[in-house]
């Protein structure tokens, strides 16, 4: 099997190298995979791609008629592709269900720390010969009400972490977990009430067609005056354009974003010569209530490594003519064992 790595980052290639243990022909593309790129694949039966990889159906099609059979996403999320197109196309499409919750739910707790201590703040300014104290009263997380939108598997490790610190903790899920429940003390409630009372609101859902601009500005009208909101999900999931208008307002005190819904072809790259052009990231940076990391929070050595021995354990699986558990498609696999 040949295989196309888009959207190859220098800091994931050796550990991809490291999990190819059976020497699978592979070649790293550093381009973003879209309908101009798709070209790249020709013969490659395999690919694999990456959160801000575009595999919309035209681009399906056409890697379709290059003799792509199978698409290995390098993360759980799969909302840049269209499944069902795929599967019309006899393709194979799977992700990376779960590499490290521990690693984006960390992330969550150390950007909110960060916020609520000003942590930022107190860097630029000792660092500024300013040891002053005025500018720098944070708040004890300890009995704070915080709502978790979405306890899946990264959700369901925040609500451990909250837990440990004293936190009451709310959350909406679709399916509520009495574990969670009966551990930590989570109750589940409406959207609307977990907006209404929490003094912190954490995002841990997926992005599709029920959960894109989740958080808009009807939501945010009915928050809580002062909210920190932290998103680590998907940037989608939150309205930028209503959200900025609630954090300057006041209503919202402070937003901590690990992801970004116009992030495609800003967040992964070096901007720093030439700048940015998206007026609503822009405006975000200027803020100093919020907290923006490029989409980081999976990128621990041991959620690249799980990354990686998933993408290839599932290739490996393809190559034997069987279809693995995370399989986002359903099309019979054909044996490519032997034709590595």
């Amino acid at each position: 099997m040949r295989i196309l790595v888009f959207s190859a980052k220098e800091f994931e290639i050796s550990y991809l190298n490291k999990a190819n243990h059976i020497h699978f022909d592979v070649e790293f593309a550093n381009k973003q995979l879209d309908i101009e790129t798709a070209a790249l694949a020709k013969g490659f039966n395999c690919i694999s791609i990456f959160t801000n990889d575009d595999c919309s159906a035209a681009v399906l099609n056409e890697l379709h008629l290059f003799g792509v059979k199978y698409i290995a996403v390098r993360a759980a999320g799969f909302d840049n592709v269209d499944i069902h197109e795929a599967g019309r196309l006899g393709m194979h499409v799977a992700n990376v269900p779960e590499y490290s919750p521990y690693s984006i739910a960390e992330h969550a707790v150390g950007m909110l720390l960060t916020l609520v201590r000003k942590i930022t703040t107190a860097n630029e300014q000792v660092h500024a010969n300013n040891f002053s104290l005025n500018n720098l009263v944070g708040f004890d997380l300890h009995g704070k009400r915080v709502g978790l939108i979405g306890t899946g598997r990264i959700g369901s490790i925040m609500a451990k972490i909250l837990h440990g610190f004293g936190c009451e903790i709310l959350a909406y899920d679709i399916a509520p977990s009495q574990d969670l429940s009966e551990k930590y003390g989570v109750r589940y409630c409406a959207l609307n009430e977990l907006s209404l009372t929490s003094d912190i609101i954490s995002i841990h859902t997926p992005l599709n067609e029920q959960t894109r601009y989740l958080l808009n500005k009807s939501l945010f009208a009915s928050m809580k005056k002062g909210v920190i909101i932290i998103n680590t999900a998907r940037g989608g999931v939150v309205n930028t354009s209503d959200l900025i208008t609630y954090l300057r307002n006041g209503i919202i005190a402070a937003y901590g974003m690990d992801v970004y819904e116009k992030e495609k072809g800003i967040f992964f790259f070096d901007h720093s010569l030439k700048g940015i052009a998206d007026p609503m990231l822009k405006e975000l940076l200027s803020m100093k209530n919020v907290l923006v990391t490029p989409h980081q929070a999976f990128a621990t050595r041991e959620a690249l490594m799980n990354i990686a021995t998933t993408t290839f354990s599932t290739i490996l699986t393809w190559s034997a003519g069987v279809r693995p558990d995370n399989e986002l498609t359903h099309e019979p696999v054909l044996s490519l064992m032997g034709n590595k």
